[in-house]
This record gives structure tokens, C-alpha cells and sequence, in this order.
């Protein structure tokens, strides 16, 4: 590989590293893998954070890093070179990715009793396939990166989940995402078979025919619709949440369901204008009910994990909303709660678990009294809550505020509905908060001690990411709109 520029080559190069590093530490000495990994990954953070600091804000791909396929002489193919590079849409999802890892680390410090050294190759791998996936320019070659992932959330959900239904949530997550994207790799021949290429930045300049380009949708849609999860394909989600380990759980709701979201912002309007035009009709009225469905769902769970895996289906469905009303607002909108989910979404599992931890059940019915068991719990579970309702000066405020103004800029009728999503988040969220935290100490649970300074030291970047988002939108806003307008021509 050829690196042009720095910062995006030394993160994989860190990242590699960091993977042959652990290899060759011996399997025994546990606190040495653990501080190695966690080290590593602090260093690519390092890089990723001075990679945004560097980075121009004007909108074009910057950071380009080339390198070749690797293709047997006997097949005769003849493909041109890769290209690796980051803008203000791909940027923020590799810091997301690069903070996330480190966090996954520290959560998992004493919870991974067996195959400790496999566990953290597994983490390290995930975000070497996110990186690329994130930053890769060639459709192939996201495709691969992008199936790929699937491999280690496998072993993850499998290997190291919680219960007893583990290895049947990994089957049901792997080959229910597996089959649609399938679809993906069918529309991407159908691309190539048309132009010719896969090169990202060459299709941009190619017009393709309405015909066409509602085929290809067609499968991109049936895909990133899956990975999202959108209603009707969002089955998966909830098992494979409830059965997956607090780092699973904190990946797949901060990073992987943000995979739809990217590939929709990334390739729909920029290369499938026309059917992009043509189905939005039918994918905003499938995001409506999500918002609707998907709160309504969330407040009769009674499990924790569950609640906050069907509150993302809901935050998920204003994603979709935002990003086919083909407004600016609607599009920073989608990639502004993608990255507020990603933060909050990922701070609510990581908090229940502290309480899973404890008292080694998660069903809502056992808790109450927390705040006088746990204040500094109860404190940050408050922030956590209020920020998921969309309380202003939270980075979900913003990006609901935003996402309802472009629904109510497409119709008042689907913006009246879209905002009743709001009234329901604060349903359940407050139902959760008041529920746990409030009343007498259960019968049911001993008194258990407060968060540690591992624990803080894991949830503190989220709280303060929240914060900082609320309150200074503009730090990621201003490169978001640049990005999107150059990739999708001004919307």
C-alpha cells in the first residue's frame, strides 16, 4: 500500500501494529494483552482526533492512500487502483469508530473469563474492517470490508455472549444480514456490468438510465435496509442485542447500524438520483412506521437491553426520514443523529450493563431505589435519559430538531406523525428512569456499590461528547453540510 498522506495510513498502521502485537504476547498474561490492546487503540484514537484537527472542511475527499488489487494472473482481470480517502461524511464515523474501541476495551476489562487474547483481536479487526469500510472509494471493495465485519460480531455474539440463546442470536444476526446483502453484490455487477467500473469517484460522473438505476436501488435498498435495521427487516436486532456482550452491543448500536445510514448518504442520491427520487415515497412512509412502531415496542419491553434496541429502531427510522426528504436539513439531519445514537445509544448499554454486573438480571421489574444505592449511577443515568428524550443543549436535540424540520418541510402530515416519536421517547425513557431509580431499595437485589473509576473513565467521553454536541453542533455540522452538498450536488 501506498500511503499519500500520513494520518489515514498510520491509523492503519497502527492498527496493524497493534493486532501483532497481541499475537505474539503470550495467551497467560492476561493484564498485558488487555493493556496492550487498550493502548493500541488509544493511539489510533490519537491519530484519528489529529486527523480531524488537520482536516480542510471544504467538502472534497482529502487524505487519499492507493493501493492495488490483488488479483491471480490466471483469472486475466484487469481492475484499476483503490483508493482510500475520508470527507466530512466519512471523517466523524472514524472518529466514532476510533473512540468506541478503546471504550469497548475498558467495559470489558473483567467481564471476558476465557479466550481473552482472541476477544481482543476480534475488537482490533472490527475496526480495521470499519476504517476501510468507511474510507474506501471502491464499491467492491466496500462490499467485501463491509461483509467482512459480519465475521468477527459473529465470533462475538457467539463466543462471548451472555446467555444460553447466544450462538442461535449470532446464526440469526449473520445470515439474516448475509442474505441481504447478497442483493448489494447483485447490484453492484449490475453497475459494473453497465459502466464498467466500481471506482466511486468515476461513477459520479456517469448518468445512468431510470431503468437501471431502480434496479440497483432496488438491491443497495433490500441491503442497507437490513443493516439499519429498517421496518420491516429490523427481526434481527433486538435478539442479537439482548444475547451479545456489552462491547457487541456497544459496536453494533454505535457503529454497525450506522453502516445503512452511511451506504444510503454515500451512493444513493450521488449515484441513483432518479430512483432515489422514485422510492422515497415508500422509504419515508417505512420510516414513519418505524418511528411509531418502534417507540410503541420499546415501552412495553420489560428487559433493558431489549428497550434500548427497539428505541434504536425508532432513532433509526428519523435516520431514513431525514436522508429521503433530499433537503440539506434532512440530510445533516440523518448523518447528525447517526452520530448522536451512536454516542447516546452506546452509553445507555454500557450503563445498564454496570447494573447488569451487579445484580445479574436485567429485567425492570427487580430494580428500584437506585439512587440510594448508586447516586453517581443514578446522576449519569439521568444525563443519559434526558439527552435520549431530546432535551435541548443534547445532541439529540439538534439532530431531532432538525430531522422533524425537514418532515415537516416534505408534508405537515408526515412531520406531525414523525413528532410523536418524541412524545413516545419520553414515555418509556422517563417510565425506565423513574422505575429503577425511585422508591424504596428492591427486596429482590442486594446494595450494591457505586461506579468505579474504570467505569467513569469508560462512560465519561460519551457524557461529555453529548454535551459538547448539544451545546458547539457547529464543530461537525459545518464540514457534514460541506460534504453532502458536494456529494450530492447542492441537494
Amino acid at each position: 500500500m501506498v500511503f499519500h498522506n500520513n494520518w489515514l495510513g498510520l491509523i492503519f498502521l497502527l492498527l496493524f501494529l497493534g493486532i501483532i502485537n497481541v499475537i505474539i504476547i503470550p495467551r497467560g498474561n492476561s493484564v498485558k494483552l488487555k493493556r496492550a490492546a487498550l493502548e493500541w487503540s488509544l493511539a489510533t484514537l490519537t491519530a484519528t482526533l489529529v486527523l480531524w484537527a488537520s482536516f480542510d472542511t471544504e467538502g472534497q475527499f482529502q487524505t487519499i492512500n492507493q493501493t492495488e488489487w490483488i488479483v491471480p494472473p490466471a483469472l486475466s482481470l484487469k481492475w484499476g487502483p483503490l483508493f482510500f480517502a475520508v470527507d466530512g461524511i466519512s471523517l466523524f464515523f472514524l472518529v466514532l469508530t476510533a473512540l468506541l474501541i478503546p471504550i469497548c476495551i475498558l467495559i470489558s476489562w473483567n467481564s471476558i473469563k476465557f479466550l481473552l487474547k482472541e476477544f481482543l483481536l476480534c475488537l482490533l479487526f472490527l475496526e480495521v474492517l470499519l476504517m476501510g469500510v468507511f474510507s474506501a472509494l471502491d464499491l467492491l471493495l466496500f462490499y467485501i470490508l463491509f461483509e467482512g465485519i459480519l465475521i468477527p460480531m459473529f465470533l462475538l455474539i457467539g463466543v462471548w455472549g451472555s446467555r444460553e440463546e447466544k450462538v442461535r442470536a449470532s446464526y440469526y444476526f449473520f445470515f439474516y444480514t448475509f442474505v441481504g446483502s447478497v442483493f448489494m453484490l447483485l447490484g453492484i455487477f449490475k453497475l459494473y456490468s453497465t459502466t464498467g467500473t466500481t471506482d466511486y469517484l468515476t461513477l459520479l460522473n456517469i448518468e445512468l438510465s431510470p431503468s437501471t438505476q431502480k434496479w440497483i436501488f432496488a438491491g443497495f435498498f433490500l441491503s442497507l435496509a437490513v443493516k439499519i435495521p429498517q421496518i420491516p427487516f429490523h427481526i434481527w436486532l433486538p435478539q442479537a442485542h439482548v444475547e451479545a456482550p456489552v462491547s457487541g452491543s456497544v459496536i453494533l448500536a454505535g457503529i454497525l447500524l450506522k453502516l445503512g445510514g452511511y451506504g444510503f448518504l454515500r451512493f444513493s442520491w450521488p449515484l441513483l438520483p432518479a430512483a432515489t427520487e422514485y422510492f422515497a415515497p415508500l422509504v419515508i412512509m417505512l420510516s414513519v412506521i418505524a418511528v411509531i412502531y418502534g417507540s410503541l415496542t420499546t415501552c412495553r419491553q420489560v428487559d433493558f437491553k431489549r428497550l434500548i434496541a427497539y428505541s434504536s429502531v425508532a432513532h433509526m427510522g428519523l435516520v431514513t426520514l431525514g436522508l429521503f426528504t433530499h433537503t440539506i436539513e434532512g440530510l445533516v439531519a440523518a448523518m447528525f443523529m447517526m452520530l448522536a445514537h451512536g454516542v447516546v445509544s452506546s452509553a445507555l448499554f454500557i450503563a445498564v450493563t454496570f447494573l447488569y454486573d451487579r445484580h445479574h438480571t436485567r429485567l425492570i421489574k427487580y430494580y428500584r431505589g437506585i439512587t440510594i444505592s448508586m447516586p453517581l449511577f443514578a446522576s449519569m443515568f439521568l444525563v443519559l435519559t434526558l439527552t435520549n428524550m431530546g432535551i435541548p443543549l443534547s445532541c439529540n436535540f439538534v439532530a431531532e430538531f432538525f430531522s422533524l424540520l425537514a418532515a415537516f418541510e416534505y408534508s405537515k402530515l408526515i412531520g406531525v406523525l414523525a413528532a410523536t416519536g418524541m412524545v413516545w421517547s419520553a414515555a418509556y425513557s422517563l417510565y425506565l428512569y423513574n422505575r429503577i431509580s425511585f422508591g424504596s431499595p428492591s427486596n429482590y437485589l442486594l446494595f450494591a456499590r457505586d461506579l468505579n473509576r474504570r467505569e467513569l473513565w469508560a462512560i465519561a467521553p460519551l457524557l461529555v461528547l453529548i454535551l459538547i454536541l448539544g451545546i458547539l453542533p457547529s464543530l461537525i455540522l459545518d464540514p457534514i453540510k460541506n460534504a453532502i452538498m458536494f456529494s450530492s450536488g447542492g441537494a
